[in-house]
């Protein structure tokens, strides 16, 4: 697969945005561990390999385990994922996937169980934030080795 454009070249202003709402980001209240896995389960959905290779390479880093990148996908048939986990999990396919439903009520007041409204707004932040850098690397044919 050939490269395409270089967008932050040629949208610096839009792609800087993109960098503002990442640092934003890292202040939120949400632990490494829980962002990544948001960025690698979306990242699945979307079949973005650029992402998929950049997080799970940062979620080793800062001590995910193997078993449980390797089980992302299937979280819900196994006992590795908290409660917790597993309610961003649901939050961030229900997002990524917004065409199928949105976010369905009954995952968002589960969520309510577990998180304020403004933990469940960063959850959602993140997702919107990981689902357009998985369209500019899919767009643009980024790849693996271009990390």
């Amino acid at each position: 697969m050939e490269k395409r454009m270089n967008m932050a070249a040629l949208q610096p202003g839009a792609y800087q945005a993109l960098i503002a709402l990442e640092s934003a980001l890292s202040k939120i209240s949400l632990s490494k561990i829980e962002k990544e896995l948001i960025k690698i389960r979306a990242s699945q959905i979307n079949q973005c390999a650029f992402c998929l290779n950049m997080h799970t390479i940062d979620a080793r880093k800062i001590g995910e385990t193997e078993q449980r990148i390797y089980l992302l996908n299937a979280w819900r048939e196994t006992n590795l994922f908290s409660a917790r986990e597993r309610s961003i999990l649901a939050i961030t396919e229900e997002v990524t996937l917004i065409s199928h439903k949105g976010l369905s009520e009954e995952t968002y007041q589960q969520a309510l169980n577990l998180f304020n409204e403004q933990e469940i707004s960063e959850i959602i932040m993140c997702v919107v934030a990981i689902n357009a850098w998985n369209r500019i690397a899919i767009a643009t044919h980024l790849q693996p080795e271009d990390l």
